[in-house]
């Protein structure tokens, strides 16, 4: 698995971390099992339909995977690399609000975990983790809650619209 290769190369405050970050992603991605098959899914797709009603769901959702990416520009990844979590999350909180096509993205997506997997690239690449400059940090955090923010008044809009509220 690339995340053994990648905690190698790492601190050990730092693969502490890496490894709480991978645990969440899997809680939301991938922790439950269907049985008798090769599915799983995790606990984004259950909040987003739980929440069907107001998205509040899918932005409790979007919040959590915020927080990876969050994490992920702290540790120091490359910008580029922050900007494809946080378009992994846009398309996930985006697509989430519109009913039946969101819940459907929810169980295959798996944005979490695929940013997971580009953490893990990144540090296999590079040796010498490093501090994330600040403001960017600020940004991006910044940003990514927008985001979430702004896909949560989308779906009450989006409500509003088809029953006439």
């Amino acid at each position: 698995m690339s995340e053994s290769k990648s905690l190698n190369s790492t601190s050990q405050p730092m693969a502490d971390k890496i490894q709480r970050l991978h645990r969440l992603a899997f809680l939301l991605d991938n922790s439950i099992s269907i049985p008798g098959t090769k599915l799983r899914f995790g606990l984004d797709p259950i909040l987003g339909l739980l929440g069907i009603a107001g998205g509040s769901g899918d932005v409790v959702g979007g919040a959590v995977g915020a927080y990876i990416v969050y994490q992920a520009a702290q540790m120091g990844l490359p910008k580029d690399v922050v900007w494809q979590m946080v378009v992994n999350i846009l398309l996930d909180s985006l697509v989430g609000i519109v009913p039946g096509i969101g819940d459907f993205l929810d169980f295959t997506w798996k944005a979490n975990t695929r940013n997971m997997a580009l953490v893990d690239h990144h540090l296999t690449v590079s040796s010498t983790p490093k501090k994330g400059n600040p403001l960017f940090v600020v940004g991006i955090t910044l940003l990514t809650v927008l985001i979430v923010l702004g896909c949560a008044f989308l779906t009450l809009l989006l409500i509003k619209t088809i029953f006439q509220l």
